[in-house]
């Protein structure tokens, strides 16, 4: 009666398998790794970007998406030399220890470390690589904002220097589009437009795609320091007297308030 009954058993956990890969999930078939890994304690999945080193170009701006379902989605973009970014998809898999994943196969193939919001590039051997560019070998997981996205940002203060808006026309402002991560607003009579990261820790960095429209205008001057500014901004702060951008060194580039929109 009992070997009858585990037999039962046997049969129908084999049908739900049978009916779930029927029905399109597929089944992880790599095992876990045991205890806490990369894989199994953290929150990997997600956008991760930066610019890696490049040897004949200033820089490889690099956006990589994992997705729980074990696809990728990865893009280079070569600064200087590509107009568009060379985007790839395909599958990815975890090393033994949980801690590691390959992109892509064969000669394309691509390792990383996977870390807390931060993915590190590995070199063909699989480890980490050293040296003065070491630690420019990192992208860091995209996250997202309600606090400062999809407003609009007034500018009261440019490098310690008041701003008052004009009365005649909008003033310098700028909103976060967190649907597509871009950037746009007015620099003083110009529109500019562009794209935009943020990252753990308060962090966010204006792309260098950062374009204006031609109008000549009095404040030409006054715009032409607003954009400037934005390239060196790596952070935000938010508290009562409004959104405080800053640069290296933790220094007050500029503040806003939020404004109708």
């Amino acid at each position: 009666m009992q070997r009858a009954t585990a037999l039962a058993g046997a049969i129908l956990i084999a049908a739900v398998l049978g009916c779930t890969e029927r029905n399109g999930t597929r089944r992880d078939t790599e095992p876990l790794p045991s205890g806490d890994s990369s894989r199994t304690s953290l929150d990997w999945a997600g956008v991760y970007s930066g610019t890696l080193p490049c040897a004949d170009c200033p820089g490889i701006r690099t956006r990589i998406e994992l997705r729980e379902d074990g696809t990728f989605t990865r893009s280079l973009l070569y600064l200087d030399a590509d107009e568009r970014p060379r985007t790839e998809t395909g599958r990815f898999t975890w090393d033994d220890s949980g801690s590691r994943i390959t992109l892509g196969e064969g000669a394309s193939s691509q390792q990383y470390q996977v870390g807390e919001n931060v993915l590190f590039q590995l070199d063909r051997s699989g480890q980490r690589i050293t040296g003065d560019l070491a630690a420019a070998y990192r992208l860091e997981k995209v996250v997202n904002d309600p606090r400062i996205e999809n407003r609009r940002w007034q500018l009261v203060e440019l490098n310690g220097r008041g701003i008052e808006p004009p009365s005649d026309r909008d003033g310098v402002h700028f909103e976060l589009d967190s649907t597509e991560s871009r950037v746009t607003g007015n620099a003083s009579c110009n529109r500019f437009f562009g794209t935009y990261e943020l990252m753990a820790g308060d962090r966010i960095r204006f792309g260098t795609d950062i374009g204006a429209t031609r109008m000549a205008c009095p404040e030409l001057e006054q715009e032409r320091e607003f954009l400037e500014m934005l390239g060196q901004v790596d952070a935000y702060s938010l508290g009562e007297e409004g959104l405080s951008l800053i640069g290296p060194g933790a220094a007050p580039l500029a503040r806003f308030r939020e404004t109708e929109r």
